[in-house]
Parts: C-alpha cells; structure tokens; sequence
C-alpha cells in the first residue's frame, strides 16, 4: 500500500507543476530548473550507470590507474558530444517539421504517446525489474558491448570510440527522455542558436555522475560495491525516470490538444494497476 501511495503521489507531484504551466494549446516553457531535473533524472539511468561500471572494471584489471582518468574521461567525451550532435541533428528536423502546422502537431502527439509509453515502461520496472518488455539495451548487442569494452584501455582513441558507440546502442535505454526533451525545446520555438547552451548544459549534467564515478574508481572504491548499490536501487532509479517521462509526457501532448485530466486519470489509473496486481494478486 505505501507503494502504491508513493507511485500515486509522485506522478501527482511531477503533473501538477506542468497543469500550473497553463499547458492547453500553449508553446511549453522550458526553463533552466526543469531542463536540470530532466538531465538529473536521465543521468541515474540503471543502463548508462552499469556500461560505466563495466569499464571501469576493465581497466582496473588491467592495472594502470592513470588509464582510469584519461581513458575514463574520453569514454565520457565520446558520450557528451554523441548526445550533443545528436540532439543537435533531431531538434533541427523537429524545427523543420514545425513550419508544418498539420505535421508537427502530428509529430508532436506521436512522440507524446512514445514518452508517455516509455513512462509506463519504466514504471513497471519498479514493480517488475526486467520482467516482459523493459527499455534495456537489446540482448544481441550486450555482448558486442563487453568485447568493446575490453578493448577501450588500449588507447584514449579506443574509449571514446566506446564511447560514441555505446551511446548508439543505449538509445533504446536512455532516449526516451532526451527526446522529450528536444520536444519541449523544439514546442518551445527554440532554435539553433538558443538551444545550444541548454543542449550543452543537459549533456554536462548528464555525465557528471560517469565523472563521479570514474574519480570513485580512481580512488579505489571497489566497483562490485558499486554494482551492488546500482543493482539495489535500479527499481527506484527507474520510477523516477518513469514518473519523470509520464509528466513530460502529458505536457507535450497537452500542448496540443487539451486531454490534461483524463490523461492523468489514466496514467494514475494504470499506476494503480500495477501495483494492485503485484502487492494484491501478487502477480
């Protein structure tokens, strides 16, 4: 029943600060306090979280500390400007398409539906770790990770080319989130020139828990405790993305048609599913 209540209450906790932005039929207002909570939230990720860790191992069998600042930091380099040409790109063909007025409302309510998805995805998680479908990076590429990973210590070229590719391969585990984001940005009427401080602001908060975890590493704390602390808490990082995306979603959408309450109700409704099959039938 605290679940439940937890769940509940939070999801009313992220919604009420986007039904107070006055969100019907209204550009979003993407503000710097928002922007940093989304980065915060998208930068506890379970996945990005365990790829680091990985790393990190590998290079402290391989017993060269210096290599985990140097090739740690290129690793994280390949990450930021991956993130940041990225989104760059996507926010370009979102601006794009809004000089469309049918198209963008289109493309707006369809990328709302996928981030509203994506929130309930990563609220089950919560009540399911990895049980049915989970945004998880795809099975047939975890090993081409390892492999990649044991192969970054070998020079900083190598661990930002880790880098660069393990960003692609997480996109199923950690897009949902920086594509609501370039959304809002985009709703917002955000162009090239404005949007580029906050995309390298986002993508700084986003890696500085990677640069804490590589000065841990450095110093000497053991990363099976790390693991272990990541493997306790991955259902709780989970709800907080979820509940996170749920918000974000309802505000994109209701930017462009006005559905705020039924939306909630369902979402609150859909929470209060979960958690009755787990806790009550005990699914």
């Amino acid at each position: 029943m605290r679940r439940i209540v937890f769940a509940l209450s939070s999801l009313a906790a992220v919604a009420a600060p986007v039904y107070a932005q006055g969100v019907v039929i209204e550009a979003p207002n993407l503000s710097l306090p928002i922007l940093i909570g989304l980065a915060l939230i998208d930068s506890i990720n379970p996945c990005v979280i365990g790829v680091l860790i990985l790393l990190m191992t590998v290079l402290l069998k391989v017993g060269n500390r210096k290599a985990i600042l140097s090739n740690g930091a290129a690793y994280t380099a390949g990450v930021y400007f991956t993130y940041l040409i990225g989104g760059m790109t996507l926010l370009t063909v979102f601006n794009l398409a809004r000089t469309l007025t049918a198209v963008s409302q289109a493309l707006y309510v369809a990328i709302g539906a996928l981030v509203l998805f994506a929130g309930l995805l990563e609220t089950k998680d919560f009540f399911w770790y990895g049980r049915w479908y989970s945004l998880s990076i795809p099975a047939g590429l975890v090993h081409m990770v390892e492999e990649r990973a044991s192969g970054a210590h070998a020079s900083l070229a190598a661990a930002m080319s880790f880098g660069f590719v393990v960003t692609l391969i997480e996109l199923p585990c950690t897009g949902a989130p920086y594509l609501a984001v370039l959304t809002l940005m985009s709703q917002g009427g955000l162009n090239y020139v404005t949007a580029l401080p906050m995309l390298l602001l986002y993508n700084l908060v986003f890696v500085l828990p990677l640069l804490v975890i590589i000065y841990l590493a450095y110093k000497g704390m053991e990363m099976k405790r790390l693991e272990s602390l990541r493997k306790e808490h991955r259902g709780l990082m989970r709800l907080a993305i979820g509940l996170a995306l749920l918000a974000v979603g309802v505000w994109i959408v209701t930017a462009v048609a006005d559905v705020f309450v039924p939306l909630v109700l369902f979402l609150s409704g859909a929470i209060a599913l979960m958690a009755v099959l787990k806790y009550v039938f005990k699914v």
